[in-house]
């Protein structure tokens, strides 16, 4: 089935708004007449299996125009608005790409190596004044087909196109429509873009069950986001740790306020210290607080934390999602069956993407006799909770000993006054690799959080090893446009 198929054969004919918002409103049976006409112009005018650049903010624009690319039997290519110059040739040339849909005024030389290029949904006829209504009477479509493909940093520093497949959404969607208990009553409030594999999850699971979303592009303007959730009654939240540290520590009213219609919250992107989600949970013992974990290999979603499993387990990112397996596998690749011995997290599933386009090296390593290597260290406890440790890239050599950052950071943000502490190694002549802690804070006057107080509450909380040897703090945290925070090495 094609995932457009999939998405909107039932909601796609509702009249309710799937779109709610000052600025945009647009209702289930108006996108799916939109990108359906989209979709047969694309069918007929370039044909299929092309890669389509899709460049936009969260908008009525990218709706229509990403189910309609998937629908005609291309394929997606969500990309930032803010794309560098040169990762933007990288991926036009990686993909062949031809074809793109942007959302800006024309006159920018630097789309110009993409040879048609479309600044607006182009009017399409219907039926038999325009486009054949028999364009889509193809029942064997193969699932396994490309839908999207979404970019993500390398370790080499050149982005990876992860292909993701009409079978992977769909198997993904399924899932987390299954533990969030989603339905058509539901509204979320989107603060994640959609080039972001976890935005998109956001969109693909709200359209299935026929419920509305809100968009808020603007983050950093918290009110806003405050004001969405009160006024548009959403049911649910989403966001990576940093929007749960600024609402937590930054606003001065988030805490204070009455969120009646608020159901949920989801977390994924990263982990969040355990000193926020208790403080979340303390302020808020009304709404449901999911803690997940994924990957853009795995379509979004890899396990998920039962809200009544928050507090006895904390720091769990919990179990599989429903159709995944997980497994922790030691150096030689062997499955280790006991407790709390770490080892490489690995996964299997429906969900789990084709491979790196043009990367048949990279794929190799990732997908291992049907398991999805996830370059993350975990361990799992004896009721079956996985908890990660570190990635394999993060741990930190300090006079011999791995460290990893995770710990530490847990320590210092445990501070009232600490809204974030990222721990990185730097070089050191004796060492080989010392610690450095830069620490934001909500008030940069405050004598509880200077250097030597920090140093001294590590120093009782940790390992004389463990405590950072550099500190420097900051004013602000800073993120990506996907809100993920930036770890500088």
């Amino acid at each position: 089935m094609n995932v457009f198929d999939y998405l909107l054969g039932e909601s796609g004919f509702l009249y309710k708004d799937i779109l709610l918002g000052n600025k945009e409103q647009m209702s289930y049976s108006e996108l799916n007449q939109k990108s359906l006409k989209l979709a047969r112009y694309l069918k007929e005018t370039h044909g299929q299996n092309n890669n389509i650049v899709l460049i936009s903010p969260n908008s009525g624009f990218f709706l229509i125009a990403y189910l309609a690319i998937m629908k005609s039997g291309n394929v997606c290519v969500p990309l930032n608005p803010s794309i560098e110059d040169h990762n933007l040739s990288y991926v036009v040339e990686l993909c062949e790409t031809k074809i793109a849909f942007i959302a800006c005024k024309p006159g920018d030389t630097k789309w110009d190596i993409i040879k048609n290029v479309y600044y607006d949904i182009p009017e399409v006829l219907n039926g038999k004044n325009g486009f054949s209504i028999h364009t889509f009477e193809d029942e064997g479509f193969d699932q396994n087909r490309l839908a999207e493909i979404i970019f993500t940093s390398g370790s080499t520093g050149e982005p990876k196109g992860v292909m993701i497949t009409h079978k992977n959404i769909i198997a993904n969607t399924d899932s987390i429509i299954n533990y969030l208990h989603l339905t058509g009553d539901d509204v979320i409030e989107i603060v994640l873009p959609f080039y972001y594999c976890y935005g998109l999850s956001l969109l693909h699971t709200h359209m299935k069950v026929g419920g509305s979303i809100v968009f808020n592009n603007n983050f950093m303007f918290i009110g806003s986001v405050i004001n969405d959730l009160k006024n548009y009654g959403c049911t649910g939240f989403a966001g990576v740790p940093s929007h749960f540290q600024v609402l937590l520590r930054k606003s001065k009213s988030f805490k204070t306020t009455t969120f009646p219609n608020l159901r949920y919250v989801t977390q994924a992107g990263g982990k969040l210290h355990n000193v926020f989600i208790e403080e979340f949970v303390r302020h808020f013992p009304d709404t449901d607080f999911y803690v997940m974990y994924g990957q853009t290999e795995a379509t979004a979603r890899l396990s998920f934390l039962p809200p009544d499993k928050v507090t006895d387990k904390m720091g769990s990112m919990g179990k599989a999602i429903p159709g995944v397996q997980l497994k922790i596998i030691d150096e030689s690749g062997k499955i280790i069956q006991e407790p709390d011995i770490v080892g490489e997290l690995v996964a299997k599933g429906d969900n789990i993407m084709k491979g790196y386009l043009g990367d048949e090296e990279d794929s190799k390593k990732a997908l291992q006799n049907g398991w999805l290597h996830t370059g993350d260290l975990a361990y799992r406890d004896v009721d079956g909770f996985f908890y990660l440790t570190a990635r394999k890239k993060e741990i930190i050599k300090v006079g011999g000993r791995r460290i990893s950052p995770k710990e530490i950071e847990e320590v210092i943000v445990s501070l009232p006054g600490v809204v974030d502490c990222s721990i990185s190694g730097i070089f050191d002549e004796i060492l080989g690799e010392a610690l450095k802690a830069v620490i934001v804070l909500s008030d940069m006057s405050d004598p509880g959080t200077d250097e030597s107080s920090i140093k001294r509450f590590c120093a009782e909380k940790l390992a004389p090893e463990k405590v950072p040897q550099v500190i420097q703090f900051s004013k602000t945290i800073e993120i990506a446009a996907t809100g993920k925070k930036i770890k500088k090495a």
